[in-house]
C-alpha cells in the first residue's frame, strides 16, 4: 500500500466533480476528493440497498486500501473479481493478501496479474522468484524492536528523527487542527520530544514555527543542527494545479529549509526544484551537508514514487536532482529514504520483493550493491517506512501501521557474539572433525547446525546477552550437551571433549561402568546417563538387540523396601533408554533388591555399597 498523502499530492475543493453515475454521485465525488473514510460510508449506504455491483465493490476495495484496511479491502476486492478487472486491481489485491498473511492466495492473484502485464517490472520479478518467502524468513535478525511511549492511541505518528537529544516526528494528535477527508484524521504536524538516557521520552510539544494549518513533516537536520529540511504542501505558496474537469485545485508535497537563530526555526525557503506539477518530500541530509536524498514522482521518475538525490554547493545553490537508477527505483513506490553516517541508504518499497506493503530496504552506496531486505522484525506483512538511525546513540527508528495506525518503534541492533567450538576426544586429546555441533536458544529451538572442520572448529553466530545450548555429536563417541551462559563478549570459545564408546559386548551381557545409584534414590546421574548412552549407542545399530535391565540395591534396608527400590531404579533405566528413542518393546527392567549382592560383606564400607548399588544389562535376543 502507499503513503500517498506523504508521496504525492493533496487536493484543496473548488466545487464538487461531476458524477459517475447517478447511483454512485456522492461516493464517486468524495472518492475523486481522496475523503476515503467519508466515501466507504456512501458505498456501503448504496450496498445497504442491494448495489453490489463491480463498480461499488471495487472503489470500497481501493478506498480501504488507501486507508490501510487490508481486512475489508480484501474482502471487498474479492467480490469485485468475480468479473474480470484492470491488472493493477490484482496487483493491488495480490498486496492486501500478502499484507493478510495469504501469501498462497496473493501468488496466485500475483500469476493472474503477470499474465496481463508480463513485461512489467513486478510480473518479472514476481515470476523469477514466486517462492521468495523462505529466503525471506532466513534473513538474519539485525534489529530489536519495541513500540516507543509517545504514540498516541489513534493518530497517526511517524518519521522519527532523533538528532543529539531531540526526537523530532510527525503526528496528526493535534485536534485543534482541521481534518482533512484522506483518513479523517487533523492535519499532520512537527513534534519534537526529549530523548532521556533510559530510553524514555518528555511528552512532545509542537515545533510551532514549522506548523501551518497544513500538513508538515517528515524533517532532515544537519550534523551542526543549525539547518531543517522538512516536507510541506504547496498551497502554502499558493501553487498549485487547477483540475478543470474534476474542478479542484491539486496541490503537491513540496520540500523547504529553515536555519536555527536564537532557539527558532527561522528563513523558511522553498527548495528551487519544487514544482506544482510533482511531489518533492521526505528529506534526509547526508552527514557532510553536501546531499540531499528525497522521494519525488518528478519527471524521469522509473515508477510512483522515486528516490532521487541533489547536491549541495558551497555557496548554498543546488545542481540538478538526480535519479537514483534502476537498482534501487522500481515501477512501484520508493521513498522515505534515509542516508546514515557510514553511507548506507535505507528506504522503504513496495515494489521489491517483501513480506507485505511498503519494506525497509538498505543498500550500501559505498559498494554500488544491490538493496537488502532488511527483514523481521523490522518488516512485517504491512506498511514498515520511514527509518532512520542514530550511530552516536546506537538506536533508530521506523515507522509501521502493524498495529492498525501509523506508529514509531525503536530498533536496537542486535548484538552480535561468536560462539569458537573445539571438539576433541578426550582419551586421546585429539581433535574430532565432521562433529555435528547444533546450537540451540534457552527454549530448545534450533538455531542452526555446523560441522566441525580439519582443526576440530565450528564457528557460530550468536546474539549477545543470551543464553545457549551446544549439543555434539559424532558417530562412535557419546553425544554431549554443553550450557551456555549469557554471551557477554564478541567471541567465546567453547571446549568439548567427546567420550568414544568402548564397551564388552558378550555372549550374554553387554558389559559397562557400573551404572551406580546415589544411596536410597533411583534417579539417574550424570555419569550414569553416560554409560546408558553407550547401550542406546549398541541398540541403534544392533536393531534386533533386546536387552533386560537387572537392578540391585545395597545390603542395607529391609529385603521389601530394596525390593520396590530396585524396581524403581530399573525402571528408571528403562525409561532413560526409551527416552533417547529405543523402542519400548526392546527393553525391559526387573529389580532384584539385595538378593544379589555383588560383594557379601558385613560391614561394608562405602565403596562396597556403591558397588552393589547396580544395573546389569542381559542380552535376551542378539
Amino acid at each position: 500500500m502507499k503513503k500517498n498523502i506523504l508521496l504525492l499530492f493533496f487536493v484543496l475543493i473548488m466545487t464538487f466533480v461531476t458524477a459517475q453515475n447517478k447511483d454512485t454521485k456522492t461516493a464517486d465525488k468524495l472518492f475523486d476528493r481522496y475523503e476515503y473514510v467519508k466515501a466507504i460510508q456512501e458505498y456501503l449506504h448504496l450496498t445497504e440497498k442491494g448495489n453490489t455491483d463491480v463498480y461499488v465493490c471495487k472503489k470500497l476495495g481501493d478506498c480501504y486500501y488507501n486507508i490501510y484496511n487490508t481486512i475489508e479491502a480484501e474482502k471487498w476486492y474479492a467480490r469485485a473479481l468475480h468479473s474480470k478487472l484492470d491488472a493493477e486491481t490484482y496487483y493491488s489485491y495480490a498486496q492486501i493478501l500478502k499484507s493478510n498473511l495469504k501469501y498462497s492466495e496473493s501468488n496466485q492473484q500475483m500469476k493472474v496479474f503477470a499474465s496481463m502485464k508480463p513485461s512489467d517490472e513486478r510480473a518479472v520479478a514476481f515470476m523469477k522468484n514466486p517462492d521468495y518467502l523462505p529466503k525471506l524468513i532466513d534473513i538474519d535478525k539485525l534489529f530489536d524492536i519495541e513500540k516507543i511511549s509517545i504514540n498516541s492511541t489513534d493518530k497517526s505518528d511517524f518519521g522519527a528523527l532523533l538528532h543529539g537529544n531531540t526526537l523530532y516526528f510527525t503526528s496528526s494528535r493535534n485536534e485543534k487542527n482541521a481534518f482533512y477527508g484522506w483518513k479523517n484524521e487533523p492535519f499532520l504536524d512537527i513534534y519534537q520530544s526529549n530523548y532521556n538516557e533510559d530510553g524514555s521520552f518528555l511528552d512532545p510539544t509542537l515545533v510551532s514555527e514549522l506548523n501551518t494549518k497544513y500538513h508538515e513533516g517528515p524533517v532532515s537536520i544537519s550534523s551542526d543542527g543549525n539547518t531543517i529540511y522538512f516536507s510541506s504542501e504547496s498551497f502554502k505558496d499558493n501553487l498549485y494545479v487547477k483540475d478543470k474537469v474534476k474542478k479542484l485545485k491539486i496541490g503537491q508535497v513540496n520540500l523547504y529549509k529553515a536555519t536555527h537563530v536564537d532557539g527558532k526555526w527561522t528563513n523558511v525557503e522553498s527548495l528551487p526544484f519544487n514544482s506544482k506539477e510533482y511531489s518533492t518530500s521526505n528529506p534526509s541530509l547526508g552527514n557532510d551537508g553536501k546531499t540531499l536524498y528525497f522521494s519525488s514522482n518528478m519527471p524521469g521518475s522509473i515508477g510512483g514514487i522515486d528516490i532521487w538525490k541533489v547536491a549541495i554547493n558551497t555557496d548554498g545553490s543546488y545542481g540538478l536532482p538526480e535519479n537514483l537508477g534502476n537498482k534501487i527505483n522500481t515501477v512501484g513506490d520508493e521513498s522515505f529514504p534515509f542516508i546514515s553516517d557510514d553511507n548506507i541508504l535505507y528506504f522503504a518499497s513496495n515494489g521489491l520483493v517483501g513480506f507485505g506493503g511498503l519494506d525497509i530496504f538498505s543498500v550500501d552506496l559505498n559498494k554500488n550493491s544491490q538493496p537488502l531486505n532488511v527483514g523481521k522484525p523490522v518488516n512485517s506483512e504491512k506498511d514498515d517506512f520511514a527509518f532512520s538511525f542514530n550511530k552516536e546513540k546506537n538506536i533508530g527508528f521506523l515507522s509501521s501501521n502493524r498495529s492498525g495506525n501509523d506508529h514509531i518503534y525503536s530498533s536496537s541492533p542486535v548484538k552480535t557474539a561468536k560462539i569458537l567450538t573445539i571438539v576433541t576426544n578426550s582419551k586421546t586429546k585429539g581433535l574430532l572433525t565432521d562433529v555435528k555441533v547444533i546450537i540451540l536458544d534457552e527454549y530448545n529451538n534450533v538455531l542452526g547446525t555446523k560441522m566441525t572442520d580439519a582443526s576440530g572448529e565450528a564457528l557460530c553466530d550468536v546474539e549477545n546477552n543470551k543464553a545457549y545450548k551446544i549439543e555434539a555429536y559424532k558417530d562412535g563417541f557419546i553425544y554431549k550437551t554443553i550450557i551456555v551462559d549469557k554471551i557477554k563478549k564478541a567471541k567465546s570459545t567453547l571446549l568439548v571433549n567427546l567420550e568414544p564408546i568402548d564397551i564388552i559386548i558378550k555372549d550374554n551381557e553387554i558389559v559397562l561402568n557400573p551404572i551406580y545409584f546415589e544411596f536410597d534414590k533411583n534417579n539417574i546421574t550424570r555419569e550414569g546417563a553416560a554409560e546408558l548412552d553407550k547401550l542406546v549407542y549398541v541398540m541403534q545399530h544392533s536393531k534386533n538387540l533386546v536387552i533386560a535391565v537387572k537392578s540391585h540395591t545395597d545390603s542395607r534396608g529391609t529385603n521389601k523396601y530394596n525390593d520396590n527400590l530396585s524396581e524403581r531404579r530399573a525402571i528408571s533405566t528403562v525409561q532413560y533408554v526409551i527416552s533417547k528413542g529405543i523402542s519400548s518393546g526392546r527393553i525391559s527392567g526387573k529389580g532384584f533388591g539385595k538378593s544379589e549382592l555383588k560383594i557379601n560383606c558385613k560391614e561394608c564400607t562405602e565403596e562396597e555399597h556403591a558397588i552393589n548399588r547396580r544395573s546389569e544389562f542381559m542380552i535376551v535376543k542378539k
